[in-house]
């Protein structure tokens, strides 16, 4: 049986939206909030708002461009050079600070004003860049931080957590989107949708999931037998 509402957290990236047919699948009414954020390439705004037209969900876009200012990143500073691995001792320079608190706050006081209180992202620290905000500790301490916040009953649904890169594609190929999400999302730190531009560390990560996903497709869908999603 299908759940009433949920909100999705929606970057127009391969990972958020497998999560948004992911919910489609679970959910009577999904809606999908999109944050403008000061990243360079404002190509995945257009992303995400060309996915969410093409799934016939509700598309809110919100301006939180101020955090490019308090805090330093790859991701949002033009003069700075993108780290191609992660440093041994630090997070890459592609981390932007408090970012998934500021979506997921943020998205919880949206969700709730719409009677909405199921939300979806589509953070992993399976196949990650050491980025502290994907991990599951910080996502169940924000769970419950909210619900104090605002005397509420919030579930963040994070269908990813424990999946690998390959068995993303495997979800994406299961739920019949796999053309959609290799072809309409962006998720190249260079701004190129689709495949990409095949050497930031986005790119490497997405592709060399997807080549193992595509030479043992049957092994990578039974896999998925083993997670809850």
């Amino acid at each position: 049986m299908k759940r009433e509402k949920a909100l999705v957290v929606f970057s127009g990236g391969q990972d958020s939206a497998t999560c948004l047919y992911w919910a489609l699948k679970r959910f009577r009414e999904v809606h999908t909030i999109t944050f403008a954020y000061g990243q360079k390439h404002s190509l995945e705004v257009a992303a995400a708002k060309k996915i969410a037209g093409m799934a016939g969900v509700d598309f809110h876009l919100v301006d939180i461009g101020q955090i490019a200012s308090i805090g330093k990143n790859s991701l949002t500073d033009r003069g700075m050079v993108m780290d191609q691995e992660k440093p041994e001792h630090s997070v890459p320079n592609t981390f932007v600070p408090g970012r998934n608190l500021f979506f997921l706050s943020i998205a919880a006081v949206y969700a709730r004003e719409k009677g909405i209180f199921d939300l979806v992202t589509g953070v992993s620290q399976t196949d990650f860049s050491g980025y502290p905000d994907c991990r599951d500790s910080f996502i169940r301490s924000l769970n419950v931080s909210l619900n104090l916040a605002m005397d509420e009953q919030f579930v963040i649904h994070t269908p990813l957590m424990w999946l690998d890169k390959a068995q993303t594609w495997a979800l994406a190929d299961s739920l019949g989107v796999f053309g959609i999400v290799r072809n309409e999302t962006l998720t190249c730190y260079n701004g190129i949708p689709g495949d990409g531009c095949g050497h930031c560390p986005a790119c490497r990560l997405r592709n060399a999931g997807l080549h193992k996903y595509l030479e043992d497709r049957d092994m990578a869908l039974e896999s998925l037998g083993n997670f809850n999603i």
